[in-house]
């Protein structure tokens, strides 16, 4: 059995030592970032991130993510107290500082500030909010495609912790990372609270049959960005594509399975609860499709 990889797998960049973090408008040397142990973050999991990649000096889908990072905030009722605009120029003051012009990532972090005593009401957060940007050098390098095992730890109902947030409250995701990994594979196959195959701990999943793409009906996962663009790249070039719901016997059974992210746009998937799918290497259609987004995002 080859080690454990993950879809966030990255080269090592010796710059990243000396990367400049931007916390709450300061910018300082990553060893001296820092945040208080009191951070609603910290204590509680209170807050909402983004994701972006940087590719010749461009956030790639910018307005998406801060439309996303805004609509999340509102939801969990969490002022940002920076307008868009104000955001994008913190991150563009981040990426300037670090001289960062391609193969960048960055997280853009907000929570709820810091509290005032360590309980959970959130008004006890009486200063904040507190925003970070983590800014790295960061080229995806993955050794080898994907293996899943399917976790009984569900993407769950809205009413529960909505799923298409990206909150800092990942224990949920973790957990099923972790008991895959314990089943020898490298991350985890969930499915939704009706038992259909839905997502990973990190990704959106698909897989192809017989030419076609497949998708989950997007009811019970992270409303991807990527998600949606390999959906569009695929109607757009007379991909069928489908968001409906589907069973392991179907995903068993694909010529090949996939993973969209921010970070790692398309990863192919070589096997799933110890089943080999297709050839156990990168299809054509997903090959297609890297080429596609590839080309929509100037990578």
């Amino acid at each position: 059995m080859t080690d454990n990889v993950s879809t966030h797998e990255a080269e090592e960049d010796r710059r990243n030592a000396d990367i400049l973090i931007w916390v709450n408008g300061a910018l300082t040397h990553r060893a001296e970032a820092t945040v208080s142990v009191y951070d609603s973050g910290f204590m509680l999991g209170d807050g909402v991130w983004e994701g972006l990649r940087l590719y010749h000096g461009r956030w790639t889908f910018l307005e998406e993510h801060i439309d996303r990072l805004f609509e999340a905030a509102k939801a969990i009722d969490l002022d940002i107290g920076m307008t868009p605009a104000q955001v994008i120029a913190a991150l563009e003051e981040t990426r300037t500082a670090n001289d960062m012009q391609t193969d960048a990532h960055a997280r853009l972090m907000v929570t709820r500030g810091v509290k005032r005593l360590p309980f959970q009401h959130p008004r006890l957060s009486t200063k904040g909010p507190t925003m970070v940007i983590i800014m790295e050098h960061s080229k995806p390098k993955l050794p080898r495609p994907i293996r899943l095992a399917t976790v009984p730890h569900l993407r769950g109902l809205p009413m529960t912790q909505d799923p298409k947030l990206n909150s800092h409250s990942k224990l949920n995701c973790i957990l099923a990372c972790i008991a895959a990994e314990k089943a020898g594979a490298d991350e985890a196959l969930m499915l939704d609270v009706h038992g259909f195959v839905n997502t990973t701990n990190a990704c959106n999943f698909f897989i192809v049959r017989k030419g076609a793409v497949w998708t989950s009906t997007g009811d019970y996962c992270m409303n991807g960005i990527t998600r949606q663009k390999v959906i569009d790249l695929c109607h757009a070039n007379d991909i069928p594509c489908y968001e409906r719901n589907f069973s392991l016997v179907d995903t068993y059974g694909a010529d090949e399975a996939f993973l969209t992210g921010t970070f790692g746009a398309q990863t192919p998937v070589s096997e799933i609860d110890g089943r080999t799918i297709g050839s156990g290497e990168m299809g054509p259609v997903t090959t297609r499709l890297r080429g596609l987004y590839k080309d929509l995002v100037g990578a």
